[in-house]
């Protein structure tokens, strides 16, 4: 990991050239941002941030809108005093809450010449490859009459199997989306500091120009009773936006004109930078975005072939198979302390794969009584997550 604090003086040129690349800004609202201290909506913050965005346009750049809030805005109209604990209530306060959310945000963007056009996901839209790929050109049709995607998890539908979890991984998924993105999450902190930012002997750390899981460690368990992400929720999806070649920036969505000042390369909030080359939209999906059905252990000669050589998964170096799943579902491939490392497309199930672990290919015609493939998972269907 390599930081730059707020004393240091940090290169404009690096945060203009990642602006100038960006063709998309996928901005990332945290319910804090979004509402006053009795749970009602800011009015004025919202239109602010509709402002901006016009802005953001003018530059030729498409926008979309990750919001959180729904939960928040339906506390307030209903009454309520706490986020509720139980599923029904809380997604009846997300159904009432999202109907005025989404009319606020129409009504901030009218006048600007703009619509909000509501998509409201859950995961099952992200792993089921057809799905993804109508979310996808949903999103580029719309931009196509000029309105603003404004994404919501559909929390009145979604049950625990089909959570996102919070509304950064959802952002980060949708990130995926768009080739030369920009990710920017407004939350109500300016950025990662290296320790509480409340405390005075607390800085901010202005660059992050490679991951370290030692960044985990700046956070504080410090929680919120409206929204449900925190620090280390932003950090998991700015992990996952980076490794395929994604840049991100945590900033202060209270301050006046912050996504102006991060388009004009102001040193504020945090800035991680893009790890290695963006990986193609195909890879980014089986390693990022559909969730492993199952995983495969293999050995330590089979890590190194496919980490250091490029390889294909072969039947060879796998020593065990856990869980359940189909032919063409995505496992992670994880070595003998189970630490994964990759995840790919299987070209067998998982009762095939446990005949044929730890067996030559040209075994595999008197297992199986056949020989579809040669690998167990391709190179072409396969990603390194972690190194």
């Amino acid at each position: 990991m390599s930081t730059s604090d707020s004393t240091t003086e940090l290169p404009c040129l690096v945060r203009r050239e990642v602006v100038e690349t960006a063709q998309t800004l996928i901005v990332k609202i945290g319910t804090n941002v979004l509402s006053n201290a009795d749970d009602t909506l800011n009015v004025e913050r919202i239109r602010h941030i509709a402002e901006q965005i016009h802005l953001v346009r003018e530059t030729g750049r498409k926008v979309v809108i990750v919001t959180s809030g729904s939960v928040g805005a339906g506390m307030g109209l209903l009454g309520l005093t706490e986020r509720p604990k139980d599923l029904p209530h809380l997604q009846a306060a997300a159904a009432t809450g999202q109907a005025h959310l989404i009319r606020l945000y129409d009504d901030c963007l009218r006048p600007h010449g703009y619509h909000a056009a509501q998509l409201l996901l859950t995961t099952s839209d992200f792993k089921e490859r057809s799905r993804y790929l109508n979310v996808r050109n949903t999103l580029h049709t719309l931009f196509e009459y000029g309105a603003v995607p404004i994404i919501n998890e559909n929390d009145t539908i979604s049950v625990h199997e089909i959570k996102f979890g919070d509304n950064d991984h959802l952002a980060a998924m949708v990130t995926h989306l768009f080739a030369q993105p920009l990710l920017v999450i407004l939350s109500v902190v300016d950025g990662l500091f290296d320790g509480d930012p409340s405390q005075p002997d607390s800085h901010r750390i202005s660059l992050v120009d490679r991951w370290d899981n030692q960044l985990l460690n700046c956070t504080v368990a410090t929680g919120s009773t409206r929204g449900t992400g925190g620090m280390r929720s932003k950090l998991h999806a700015v992990h996952k936006a980076t490794a395929v070649g994604e840049n991100v920036v945590i900033a202060d969505g209270t301050r006046p004109n912050v996504l102006q000042q991060i388009l004009a390369g102001d040193d504020i909030g945090t800035l991680f930078m893009a790890e290695g080359m963006n990986v193609p939209a195909w890879k980014r999906w089986i390693g990022y975005t559909v969730a492993p059905k199952g995983r495969v252990v293999v050995d330590a000669g089979a890590r190194r072939a496919i980490v250091e050589s490029g390889r294909s998964l072969l039947a060879i170096g796998v020593t065990r198979v856990e869980g359940e799943y189909a032919r063409g579902e995505a496992v992670a491939i994880v070595d003998e302390s189970g630490q994964e490392f990759a995840r790919g497309l299987s070209n067998y199930d998982a009762a095939d794969t446990r005949k044929i672990q730890g067996c030559h290919t040209e075994d595999f015609t008197m297992i199986l009584g056949c020989l579809p493939y040669s690998e167990l998972v391709h190179r072409d269907n396969l990603v390194v997550t972690d190194h």
